[in-house]
């Protein structure tokens, strides 16, 4: 199993940003906008509909408001994937008070690592950039 964990540094308040990734149906409007193009829910679940076409079904495992750690899986094998658990959490960065957001990622097989450390990165990059516009006209 791969584990991938990835993290930047955001100019926005931690509450900030754990209030965008709480809201776990908005994630294409508060989060992600253009990276992920649709968010349906379905129970507590969701699917997900990526900028390239891609599907998947994701389910809700959890939310620390404490913490400010969302956690949850794939679900439908999507992306060639038959083991994936991740989770995100919002950290307050000791030395500018800014966000250091953490995506973690546990996967199989192992030989899409490359290309979903690639989508998490690229995610992340419109996170920064979707919490930072934000926190400026905030």
């Amino acid at each position: 199993m791969t584990s991938l964990i990835r993290e930047i540094i955001i100019d926005a308040e931690p509450d900030e940003a754990w209030d965008a990734l709480r809201d776990w149906y908005q994630l294409h409007e508060r989060l992600v906008p253009g990276f992920v193009v649709d968010a349906v829910p379905q129970g507590r679940d969701r699917v997900v509909t990526f900028f390239n076409g891609s599907r998947v079904q994701e389910l809700f495992v959890g939310a620390d408001d404490e913490a400010r750690r969302l956690s949850w899986a794939v679900t439908d094998g999507s992306l060639g994937l038959t083991h994936y658990n991740a989770s995100a959490q919002a950290f307050r960065h000791e030395q500018s008070g800014q966000t250091r957001f953490v995506w973690t990622a546990d996967l199989l097989p192992d030989a899409v690592a490359p290309a979903v450390a690639q989508l998490i990165e690229q995610g992340l990059a419109v996170i920064k950039s979707t919490l930072e516009k934000g926190s400026l006209s905030s």
